[in-house]
């Protein structure tokens, strides 16, 4: 229901790509041309399109406002897009895959090529590979990592078995699951080396803007020469200024930003924000920056639609399959339906207020229960269908046994990993207290850290469980269904 919005605000981004200059590069005026925009100043150009001319979001999410009409189109055009690649079932979405998988390399290996040569790119680097041990200890860490990577991977969410289930029965599964692991941690450490060099390049950016204005007012205020200051030197003289002219430096110290590189670095943004402010950001300082922004969304769009054909196949192939479904109704009809309902209950995460539920779905909805479903899913292979019989199949497909090594993970590491990881995120969420989300205060041109009402809260617990309440009323349901055919038979007996 709510991942397509990303697309559509990719396709949103990737249109005004091609204006020049690009719509969040410079701040616009005020109604009266004597300034900029009061809220464009106090936060950024980037976050003002963002925020303001993207979102136009709400003060906090108890003010849902009206359907921003823009984003709803941009969202049917998302869904109309996913609707004409799963037009002919699951088959064919495999062959577009090929098509939104392949592309977003070609434009990472532009992006790198082009990101490398970018002043500051060194310092992202550095900031990417230098180890905070200190972060070991943070459960938040683990939590965030092992998300990334089932849903990198799109483990639990069952488009892996839909797409398993057209292969041949002597597919050598065992070689591709070591080809896709390998492939999706190169590719992740990859597209972190581009991510981290442009990250570089932004903070170096800021950090030396930072520099130059603070020598311009230094010296403007001090009549020094032309030149004088260095960023080498800034330190020294702000000390001796402050000592020969205290009265006249206190004044100015209100102006005098703290100029820190690390800080800038450190300033870490993810989901949303690193890919419609930050990119955009570094974007917008690039030269020719219409052709980066255009290839940027467009592998974005990418992505997010060969993720959205992913969800899709996981939901429409058990629908197909239904001989109730599929003798009623062609298949075409049943994507038509499933895209449609998905459009408009995804409409409302184009409202003022829609970005507030948008991080409610994506931090709720698929962290806790995909923990829950992928520990089910391992349970039921290696200790009741039986760890020995689904070895005997694997060994009918694959043609050989296999080594110790899988046993071991199946049966032993990654049930403990995963309930390791299960009772940090119940220990993380005891040490919160109270859920709270962050809602962008237009006065101040920043975010603000709010805590959720009693309602979303509600909203929170359903969306958790309605994914993992499916395995115990399933069970409970077989089980019924079960009991009624013995009862059944031991009447007519």
């Amino acid at each position: 229901m709510y991942y397509n919005v990303i697309n559509a605000w990719a396709f949103w981004y990737l249109f005004h790509s091609f204006q020049n200059p690009l719509p969040w590069a410079a701040c616009p005026l005020n109604s009266n041309h004597t300034g900029y925009i009061e809220e464009c100043e106090k936060a950024s150009s980037t976050q003002y399109f963002w925020y303001r001319k993207t979102l136009n979001i709400s003060p906090s999410i108890e003010e849902n406002g009206s359907i921003q009409w823009e984003q709803a189109m941009c969202l049917i055009l998302a869904w109309l897009t996913v609707y004409l690649c799963i037009l002919r079932g699951t088959e064919s979405t495999g062959k577009v895959v090929y098509l939104t998988a392949s592309l977003p390399y070609l434009v990472l290996i532009i992006y790198l090529i082009k990101a490398l040569t970018l002043h500051g790119a060194v310092n992202g680097l550095v900031y990417m590979f230098t180890p905070k041990l200190e972060q070991l200890a943070n459960p938040k860490a683990w939590i965030n990592a092992a998300t990334q990577i089932f849903f990198s991977l799109g483990l639990g969410f069952g488009s892996l078995i839909a797409f398993a289930s057209y292969n041949e029965p002597n597919n050598n599964c065992e070689k591709h699951a070591i080809i896709v692991s390998l492939i999706n941690s190169t590719t992740s450490v990859f597209a972190s080396i581009v991510t981290f060099s442009i990250y570089g390049f932004k903070a170096t950016f800021n950090y030396e803007n930072c520099l130059n204005k603070a020598m311009l007012l230094l010296t403007n205020a001090f009549d020094l020469e032309e030149g004088f200051l260095t960023a080498d030197n800034l330190n020294h003289m702000k000390e001796q200024l402050m000592a020969t002219h205290p009265n006249e430096y206190v004044e100015l110290l209100p102006q005098i930003k703290n100029c820190s590189l690390e800080a800038e670095l450190d300033t870490a943004v993810q989901g949303t924000g690193l890919a419609f402010i930050v990119y955009s950001e570094a974007i917008k300082n690039m030269e020719v920056s219409q052709l980066y922004s255009v290839l940027y969304f467009f592998m974005l769009l990418m992505l997010g639609i060969g993720s959205m054909l992913g969800n899709t196949a996981a939901i429409l192939t058990p629908l197909t399959d239904s001989k109730f479904l599929s003798t009623h109704l062609p298949k075409e009809v049943i994507s038509g339906i499933v895209c449609f309902i998905n459009c408009i209950v995804g409409l409302t995460f184009t409202m003022e207020a829609g970005n507030y539920w948008f991080d409610i779905f994506n931090d709720y909805a698929a962290t806790l229960s995909l923990l829950l479903i992928v520990l089910v899913e391992i349970i039921a292979v290696c200790y009741v269908y039986g760890l020995r019989r689904f070895e005997k199949d694997l060994h009918l497909m694959i043609g050989h046994k296999l080594s110790w090594y899988w046993k071991i993970m199946w049966a032993f590491a990654s049930p403990l990993l995963i309930i390791s990881l299960f009772i940090f995120y119940i220990t993380d969420y005891i040490l919160t207290g109270t859920l709270q989300y962050q809602a962008w205060d237009a006065t101040q041109g920043h975010l603000v850290t709010k805590d959720y009402p009693s309602y979303a809260l509600a909203v929170i617990g359903l969306l958790v469980a309605s994914s993992t309440m499916c395995i115990p009323l399933g069970a409970l349901a077989i089980f019924i269904k079960r009991r009624l055919k013995r009862e059944h038979r031991s009447t007519v007996a």
